[in-house]
């Protein structure tokens, strides 16, 4: 999508604490969908930059991480927006220089190619970002005159008429890198907060009489996220666009509002998703899966015809086989069930290697830690595990095996054995009477 003859670098500012958010960690690294709305910007801004520069604040190592291999910059004091941009200043170089914002992760790279467009007119001195908002409430307004932008107002500021104004401010700019440096060195402190603002470059471009324009975009890429409030709006636009995606690729979702994906989860043809399913990052689901409700799926892999739930949880670097089966309240982690692989009722799967066309019974659970270390299970094909067995890892069960069940399994079992891991039943004649009456006599005194 690169197609501009000039340079062109995106500043994203990504500098912000997320006070507002009440919380520790940075705003831009806030997830979306699984994925820290910073990243989503950063995607889209590669398709559409030549170059990328992410201005950080101190000690945000984690945020420098996801930034890689683009240069970071660290705003050591925070004193505003236009401070923010000022820090990437040796970066600007010779050509365009757009200013993007990680609290406006949704921006489409189309979008930011028709801003950079739009720039690049006959005489427009600075391009920006407008939105027309169904709520407008606080957003700065812009007042247009004759196609280009006269003046923007801020809404304390603005009289009734301006505020029954729906276009708004954006926040996002791009302008000539000698321009928006002779701007941004003359922007000002003097508001309440003692800080330099970014929107008033805006101002100082029309105080030149240099022709501004607005290039409107859809609130839902635009929208900025400052609250837990406005994070979750922005999930439930992204999971609208997810569930879209999902049904025009050929997944059938029972009740696609109910269905919670990552931004990452891939799907086949011909998936069946029931209602109140969630999935968490790193989900691959193959041609015919069907994935039954009230299901939770992370880090996984399912196999073409693999059906999965009700009530079923899967966790990371688990693999489920082809035409394999999860049932209900079954918990599978870090295991490989091979081809044809039934794990039906009520066990926990940890740590294993389940070979082809084996069984696993209901309540199993495989013992994998021992309070300090993980331990593996292996059980080769065509094993059957009895109901409410215990496998004690580690443990290696042979092809064609067989674990009677309520068995305690601690030593291996050869191919083709049949493994009792409980003790002899004993029926004590006429005891089980014996004992009841014992008992409602105690209750009785």
């Amino acid at each position: 999508m690169k197609h501009f003859s000039r340079p062109t670098t995106g500043i994203i500012l990504a500098a912000g604490l997320g006070t507002r958010m009440q919380s520790s960690r940075p705003k831009a690294m806030h997830p979306i969908a699984g994925k820290p709305m910073l990243a989503y910007l950063i995607e889209h801004a590669t398709e559409v930059f030549d170059q990328l520069v992410i201005v950080i604040g101190p000690d945000m190592e984690d945020v420098a991480r996801l930034a890689e291999p683009f240069p970071t910059v660290i705003q050591t004091e925070r004193l505003g927006t236009a401070h923010a941009a000022l820090q990437a200043e040796a970066f600007f170089g010779d050509g365009d220089v757009a200013i993007l914002y990680a609290d406006n992760p949704l921006i489409s790279s189309q979008t930011l190619t028709r801003l950079l467009y739009e720039r690049r007119q006959p005489r427009v001195s600075l391009a920006l970002l407008a939105m027309r908002a169904t709520h407008p409430n606080r957003y700065g307004r812009i007042i247009e005159c004759n196609g280009s932008v006269s003046r923007i107002v801020e809404w304390s500021d603005a009289t009734e008429e301006e505020r029954a104004i729906n276009l708004c401010n954006a926040g996002v700019f791009c302008a000539d890198s000698t321009d928006l440096r002779r701007w941004l060195y003359a922007v000002e402190n003097n508001n309440t907060k003692a800080e330099f603002y970014l929107t008033d470059v805006v101002g100082l471009a029309i105080a030149e009489h240099a022709l501004v324009r607005a290039v409107e975009a859809p609130e839902s890429e635009l929208m900025g996220i400052n609250s837990r409030a406005e994070l979750a709006a922005a999930e439930a636009v992204v999971q609208q666009h997810l569930r879209t995606k999902a049904l025009d690729a050929g997944v059938t979702l029972i009740a696609p509002d109910t269905v919670f994906f990552s931004a990452d989860t891939q799907f086949s043809h011909d998936v069946l998703i029931e209602p109140h399913v969630v999935f968490g990052p790193g989900v691959t689901l193959c041609k015919d899966v069907v994935v039954r409700a009230f299901s939770h799926l992370e880090g996984c892999l399912i196999q073409s015809g693999a059906i999965v739930g009700p009530y079923a949880r899967i966790r990371p670097e688990s693999v489920i086989g082809h035409r394999s089966r999860v049932g209900n309240f079954v918990e599978i982690k870090n295991t490989h069930l091979r081809d044809h692989t039934k794990v039906n009722h009520l066990s926990y799967v940890g740590d294993a290697d389940i070979g082809i066309q084996s069984n696993v019974g209901a309540g199993t659970i495989f013992c994998n830690y021992d309070g300090t270390f993980k331990h593996h299970t292996t059980l080769g094909k065509d094993v059957f595990i009895g109901s409410n067995s215990v496998l004690v890892a580690p443990l290696h069960i042979g092809d064609n095996a067989f674990v009677a069940a309520g068995s305690t399994v601690t030593d291996d079992v050869p191919a083709e054995a049949m493994a009792f891991g409980r003790s002899r039943q004993q029926n004590r004649a006429g005891y089980g009477k014996y004992f009841k009456d014992s008992c409602k006599a105690k209750k009785r005194k």
